[in-house]
């Protein structure tokens, strides 16, 4: 498999973002490896907090949302997905899959990083991909946290402002990752906030992860990844363990989403779930500390 890797100079001067990175290999599936890169941020001995980054983003999400969560005793892991941010990104298309991503992250977590008691924090691709860990995974984890994502099976439909998205994705001449995440916040974002989320992509070769992604969510019962995202479902209908819903009032790509966790999943009953106001389709970005509180007092209280 032919990856990219974005060189380091792109990454310099990052506003409010002077963390260390940290850098793993994981095979690839094809016989070679991929260098992921992940951020880990407070005490070796805290609470481990897993969080998961989407589309077109990447961990330079968390920014607002890690120094929160270390002031309050926790250990954050912030990975990079592959194909975003200062991971490899493998140049073709055809190499990305949803069930590619599981296993690149399972593999990141559990055999490099050997990590456990985890809480997991995923929003958009982060929660689609996590989800999937978490439930393939259990064991691994003591609660869940979600923000504007899902776990869809194809079997439900979908949201008109997704296909929108999806449809754009794939013919707008110009995949601007800066552009697009400005275009899903409720507060405009700062020119050197704009330039860090295009930091990962020099040029379009850099984006065939980018352009995948929409393309690789289930949106019809027979999709390559459908079943093993209905195995999922079947594990989180008789999960017991707190989960809590942290969804935003102003993102119509995930909105009521978060319904189907709250009918479905026992361990919702009883948990402090918020609407986080004011906030879009990212709402680490709109309200990064906001989040980043309700989730530190969710880990305290359970």
């Amino acid at each position: 498999m032919r990856a990219l890797r974005t060189p380091d100079s792109c990454f310099e001067g990052l506003p409010d973002f002077g963390f260390e990175p940290h850098y793993a290999e994981v095979p690839d599936g094809e016989g070679g490896s991929l260098r992921i890169h992940y951020l880990d941020e407070g005490p070796r001995d805290g609470d481990v907090v897993l969080l998961m980054h989407g589309e077109p983003s990447w961990c330079f999400l968390y920014r607002k949302m890690i120094p929160v969560l270390v002031a309050r005793g926790l250990r954050c892991i912030a990975p990079d997905l592959v194909g975003f941010g200062r991971s490899d990104k493998p140049a073709e298309r055809d190499d990305y899959s949803y069930a590619r991503h599981v296993e690149w992250i399972r593999s990141l977590l559990f055999d490099q990083l050997n990590l456990s008691d985890i809480t997991f924090f995923g929003q958009d691709w982060g929660g689609l991909i996590g989800l999937r860990v978490v439930a393939e995974n259990p064991d691994r984890f003591l609660r869940v946290a979600i923000g504007n994502t899902g776990l869809p099976t194809g079997d439900a439909r979908i949201t008109e402002a997704f296909m929108n998205w999806r449809r754009f994705s794939q013919e707008t001449p110009n995949f601007d990752t800066g552009f697009i995440v400005s275009s899903a916040v409720v507060n405009p974002l700062p020119p050197e906030v704009l330039a860090a989320y295009n930091a990962p992509f020099p040029d379009d070769s850099y984006k065939a992860g980018a352009r995948q992604f929409p393309i690789l969510v289930p949106i019809s019962p027979d999709d390559p990844a459908s079943e093993a995202n209905r195995a999922a479902w079947e594990v989180f209908a008789k999960w017991d363990k707190p989960m809590l819903m942290l969804f935003s009032d102003s993102d119509p790509v995930t909105k009521g989403s978060d319904r189907l966790f709250l009918e479905k999943v026992p361990g919702t009953k009883g948990q402090p779930h918020r609407t986080i106001e004011n906030a879009g389709h990212f709402l680490q970005e709109d309200k990064g500390e906001e989040l980043a509180g309700y989730l530190a007092d969710f880990i305290a209280s359970s």
